[in-house]
């Protein structure tokens, strides 16, 4: 089903995948621990491989993510790697703080549409990074709300995180648009009762967000504002630009 601009009021939002490039990100740092051994790669090029581990990593790792919640122990969990955290900061062995890269033309879409529409961000991100990240590219102003792995009893794919976000936002879930690039983020948006939009700019390929139910899949974050401001006819998905 298409979806129906009438009924969107307002704009959720995921991180990894759909504002942070953490595919491209991830793939670039695991190649870079791979290039000493490049010899190894067809064209000395450890890039294919690098890319071919993270994207075989998201799937079972999210649904650990899921059963940790499902199973009540994602707080302990948060609390291990805060602990873990302040004892390496103690003896001076902290890590860097995350660095992260952008989806292209991220900034311009959160630019463009919050004039328009009241906006939040709804991350599994752990709370460090998911503020980490908006501090980077200086995003707070863009969101009404903001909601991390641990601002709900239970993070995505349960719809808490969109409910609260509503409720900041002033709107009822129903009239919520998500947007996510995994199948996770279909299923939090269509178990609060929103309209969903996938896309291909992240970990999860066409099939899966089909089969969770998205509404609409595009190839990226920034082609959401030709939608939204009805520059682009709606269908179900749209052809991917390869330039």
């Amino acid at each position: 089903m298409p979806l129906d601009l009438s009924r969107i009021h307002a704009l959720c939002f995921d991180v990894d995948g759909t504002l942070s490039d953490t595919d491209d990100h991830m793939t670039y740092l695991l190649a870079r621990r791979l290039v000493l051994i490049r010899w190894l790669f067809p064209a000395r090029d450890p890039h294919p491989f690098a890319r071919w581990c993270v994207m075989a990593l998201e799937s079972p790792g999210n649904f650990v993510y899921g059963l940790l919640d499902w199973l009540g122990l994602d707080d302990h969990l948060e609390s291990l790697k805060k602990g873990l955290s302040n004892l390496l900061a103690r003896r001076g062995l902290g890590r860097r703080p995350p660095t992260f890269w952008l989806i292209p033309q991220a900034r311009q879409t959160l630019e463009r549409l919050h004039t328009v529409y009241p906006m939040a961000v709804v991350s599994a991100r752990d709370p460090r990074g998911t503020q980490a990240f908006l501090k980077q590219f200086e995003l707070h102003p863009y969101f009404h709300a903001v909601a991390h792995a641990q601002t709900c009893r239970h993070t995505k794919p349960f719809p808490d995180p969109i409910q609260w976000a509503a409720r900041e936002m002033g709107v009822a879930p129903e009239e919520c648009l998500m947007i996510g690039d995994t199948p996770v983020d279909i299923r939090a948006g269509k178990a609060a009762g929103a309209q969903t939009v996938g896309v291909l700019c992240g970990f999860g390929h066409e099939f899966e967000l089909r089969r969770a139910g998205a509404d609409l899949i595009l190839p990226s974050t920034g082609d959401l504002v030709a939608i939204l401001e009805g520059q682009q006819p709606l269908c179900q998905t749209l052809p991917i630009s390869h330039a």
